[in-house]
């Protein structure tokens, strides 16, 4: 089964609408699109290629030393350099959101990707993020989704940071949307978030309480 990080999210973010499906699905099929490769190549071919490391990957990942094999196969096919750029990792997202913009919100994910913070993508980083998205526990992929909205990596998500990810999002979602927003629906999100995840109200959300508050959602589903 293919897991979105936005299966983890918090409600708040969240519409009941028919939206939240289909870009759930397109993210979905943006991070899991190679799950299912693996799987097909695993049947036709062998793969004979190893990268550098590949034991020490097999160790840190959920991934077999031949999904290794053919991700890096995959990656070295689209990115020869052995490494991936910002604006090569927009132009690869962007083709699953044709209606809205998706720039911004592929920034931050790109940015949650390159851990070193040094404008580059490496094979290494890939696979390390798509092993917790598809394969990690619960609590990995919300640890990994706290870094994501903790866009200055301070250790806390604050509003404005939450504002600039929930715009990012309807904007990626686009004009086309059913039902139509409303003009004050990011705020009215972010305001909803705060009031479950900021369990003191200091006007911050810490890990813990992100953590806390999304497993007290899941417990209840």
């Amino acid at each position: 089964m293919h897991i979105s990080i936005f299966h983890f999210l918090p409600v708040s973010l969240k519409s009941p609408c028919k939206r939240r499906a289909k870009v759930t699905t397109k993210i979905n099929i943006f991070l899991s699109s190679l799950s299912d490769k693996i799987e097909d190549e695993l049947e036709m071919t062998t793969v004979c290629h190893r990268p550098e490391g590949l034991e020490q990957l097999e160790a840190q990942t959920n991934f077999t030393k031949r999904e290794l094999q053919v991700l890096y196969r995959g990656f070295k096919n689209e990115c020869p350099s052995g490494v991936v750029n910002e604006e090569t990792f927009k132009q690869i997202y962007a083709q699953f959101f044709p209606h809205g913009d998706a720039s911004m919100y592929a920034h931050y994910l790109f940015n949650a990707f390159d851990t070193a913070q040094n404008g580059s993508v490496k094979f290494e980083d890939f696979v390390m993020a798509l092993s917790i998205l598809l394969r990690g526990t619960v609590h990995e992929k919300l640890r990994w989704t706290f870094n994501l909205y903790d866009i200055n990596k301070d250790g806390y998500i604050n509003k404005e940071e939450m504002m600039d990810i929930v715009k990012a999002i309807y904007d990626m979602m686009g004009k086309y949307t059913y039902p139509v927003l409303k003009e004050d629906a990011p705020r009215q999100h972010v305001e909803v978030f705060f009031q479950k995840m900021d369990k003191n109200k200091d006007g911050v959300v810490t890990l813990d309480e992100f953590i806390e508050s999304c497993q007290e959602v899941r417990t209840k589903l």
